[in-house]
C-alpha cells in the first residue's frame, strides 16, 4: 500500500506588506532626495574622467569611505576650475541613486578648492597677478652664460644639495663658488632667500669678493608647505629683478614654485643646475681637438683646390704668341682703314660742299643786298643826325655840350657800325665767290643748260638735235646735240701761247 504527500501550504507573513524592487528603488531614491537635496562634501578626486559627452564622472574619497558623483555638461563648464586627481575639494549639490545599479551618487554643482587645493588657489591667483605685471615676461630675463667664471648659490649650508652641487661641479668643470646660506624653509626663509639674490647683485664688479656670473637658487624636494618660501612674493620679485642671470633648482622635477617663472632658467633638480651651469671640459676638450682636426683638413683641402685652380688656369691661357699674331692682325686692319678713312672723308666733304655751294645764291647778288641795306641804314643815319642836330640846336643851352659829347660818340658808333657791315658784306661777297661756280668755270669747266636754261647733269637726258647752251667763264655760246662722234685719238697738249688763255676747250662738240 502507497502513502500519497500532502501539497505544502505557504506560510501567513502576517500583517507585512510586500514590496516590488521597483518599489523598493523609488522610495529609497525619494528618501535619499529629500533628506540630502542640499550637501557640501569634503574628499579627494579619484578616477576622473570626462566623458565624450562632456559629463564628469569621478569619486570623492577619505581614508574611510568613498562617494561617486557625476557633474553634467552643463554644470561642468561652470565649475570655475578643471578637476583632476589628487585634488582636494569642497563639492556642493544633493545626493541621489541608480537604482539600475542599486548605487547611490552625488550630483556635483558647484566645486572649490580645499586644504591644499586651496592654496593651489593661492599660488595661481599670485602667479596670474605677477604675469599681469610682466614679470614673467621673457625679455626680462638673462641669459646663461657659456662658461662663467664665479657661481653664486643660494641654499642651505647642511643640506645635501649643496654638496650635490659642488659635486657636479667637479665632475663637469671645476669653478669658483661663493655660497649665500639661507634658511630654505619656515619662518623668515623668504626674506632671506629675497636677501640672497639682492645682495649677489649689490656686489661690485671689481670688488674683493667676486661678483657671480650666475646664480642657482635650489633647495631638495618638500611637500607645497614646506616650498612655500619660494612662492612668496618677495622671493618672486627678487628674482625677477636680478640682472645675474638665475637658475631655478626647487624641488624634485614635478615640483613647480613660482620662482620657477620669474628665473632665467628652471632646472628640475639642483643636480641639474649644476650641469645647465657648466659644459663638460672633457666634451669641450674633444669638440676643440675635432674642430682643429677639420681645420686643418679644410685648409689642405683649400690648398689643394687652389693648387688645381691655378693649373686649370694655366692651361687654359692662350700662348702669348698667338696673341701677339692676333694682335698684328687687328693693328694690320685698323691701318687699313686708316688709309682709307681719310680719302672718303675727303669725298663726303667734298659732296656736302657741292650741294651747299648750289644753294647759296651769287655773291653779286648778296654783295647788291647789302649794299641796299647799307645805303638804307646810312640814309636813316643822316635823318637821325640831323634831328639830332636840329634838336640840340633848338634844345637849351645847357644841354648843348652833352649833344655835342653824344654827337661825337654817334658818329664814332656810326663809323664803327659802317666798318662792321663793310667787312661782314666784304667777308660774305669773298664766302659767296669762293662757293660760287663761276670760280670753276674759270679753271677751264664749262656749264652746259637746256633750252629752258636748266644744268645738263647726265648724257641720258641729252637727244640729238636738243638746242643747248654752254657756258663758259668768258661767255656762253649756242650748240645742237648730234650724233655720238668716233673717239679721238690722244694729242699732245700745245703748248700755251704767251699773253693768252687757256685755249684747249673751244668747243664741246
Amino acid at each position: 500500500m502507497t502513502e500519497t504527500a500532502s501539497p505544502v501550504e505557504p506560510r501567513s507573513a502576517g500583517n507585512v506588506p510586500e514590496y516590488t524592487v521597483s518599489e523598493i528603488a523609488g522610495t529609497l531614491r525619494r528618501t535619499v532626495e529629500e533628506t540630502f537635496a542640499f550637501v557640501r562634501v569634503r574628499g579627494e578626486i579619484s578616477g576622473f574622467k570626462r566623458h565624450s559627452s562632456g559629463h564628469l564622472y569621478f569619486a570623492l574619497k577619505d581614508a574611510e569611505a568613498v562617494l561617486d558623483a557625476v557633474c553634467w555638461r552643463g554644470q561642468a563648464a561652470r565649475l570655475g576650475l578643471v578637476p583632476e586627481d589628487g585634488m582636494e575639494v569642497i563639492a556642493t549639490g544633493r545626493l541621489t541613486t541608480y537604482p539600475g545599479r542599486s548605487k547611490y551618487q552625488m550630483v556635483v554643482e558647484r566645486m572649490e578648492l580645499a586644504g591644499q587645493g586651496a592654496l593651489l588657489k593661492l599660488l595661481e591667483d599670485r602667479r596670474k597677478r605677477l604675469a599681469a605685471e610682466g614679470l614673467f615676461d621673457r625679455d626680462r630675463k638673462c641669459p646663461i652664460p657659456f662658461l662663467p667664471r664665479v657661481i653664486g648659490v643660494v641654499t642651505s649650508p647642511t643640506g645635501a644639495v649643496i654638496r650635490d652641487i659642488l659635486h657636479r661641479l667637479a665632475e663637469r668643470f671645476p669653478r669658483r663658488v661663493l655660497l649665500w646660506p639661507v634658511a630654505v624653509q619656515g619662518e623668515g626663509a623668504a626674506s632671506q632667500i629675497a636677501a640672497a639674490i639682492r645682495g649677489f647683485n649689490a656686489l661690485p664688479e671689481d670688488g674683493a669678493v667676486p661678483r657671480p656670473d650666475v646664480l642657482i637658487v635650489a633647495r631638495g624636494g618638500g611637500s607645497l608647505e614646506d616650498l612655500m618660501a619660494f612662492n612668496e612674493e618677495e622671493v618672486v620679485r627678487a628674482a625677477a629683478a636680478s640682472t645675474i642671470p638665475l637658475i631655478s633648482a626647487v624641488g624634485h622635477e614635478t615640483d613647480t614654485t613660482l620662482i620657477d617663472f620669474a628665473a632665467s632658467l628652471r632646472a628640475p633638480t639642483p643636480t641639474a643646475a649644476a650641469e645647465k651651469a657648466v659644459p663638460v671640459r672633457a666634451e669641450l676638450v674633444a669638440a676643440v681637438a675635432e674642430l682643429n682636426g677639420r681645420m686643418v683638413g679644410a685648409t689642405q683641402r683649400r690648398l689643394e683646390d687652389a693648387r688645381q685652380r691655378l693649373a686649370q688656369t694655366f692651361r687654359a691661357l692662350p700662348h702669348p704668341r698667338r696673341l701677339i699674331e692676333d694682335g698684328t692682325i687687328r693693328l694690320d686692319d685698323r691701318a687699313e682703314r686708316l688709309r682709307n678713312a681719310l680719302p672718303n672723308l675727303l669725298a663726303r666733304r667734298a659732296a656736302d660742299l657741292d650741294r651747299l655751294a648750289a644753294r647759296l645764291r651769287h655773291p653779286r647778288e648778296r654783295l647788291a643786298e647789302e649794299r641796299h641795306r647799307l645805303a638804307v641804314l646810312s640814309t636813316r643815319l643822316d635823318h637821325a643826325w640831323k634831328s639830332v642836330r636840329v634838336a640840340e640846336l633848338a634844345g637849351l643851352e645847357k644841354g648843348g655840350l652833352r649833344l655835342e659829347q653824344g654827337g661825337r660818340r654817334l658818329d664814332e658808333a656810326m663809323k664803327r657800325l659802317l666798318a662792321d657791315r663793310a667787312l661782314k658784306v666784304e667777308t660774305a661777297g669773298k664766302l659767296l665767290d669762293s662757293y660760287s661756280y663761276r670760280k670753276v668755270l674759270e679753271r677751264g669747266y664749262a656749264m652746259v643748260r637746256d633750252a629752258e636754261g636748266q644744268p645738263v647733269l647726265s648724257v641720258a637726258v641729252i637727244a640729238a638735235g636738243d638746242a643747248l647752251s654752254v657756258e663758259f667763264a668768258d661767255g656762253r655760246i649756242a650748240v645742237i646735240a648730234g650724233g655720238e662722234p668716233p673717239p679721238a685719238p690722244p694729242q699732245s697738249p700745245r703748248p700755251r701761247k704767251k699773253g693768252g688763255g687757256d685755249k684747249r676747250q673751244t668747243t664741246l662738240f
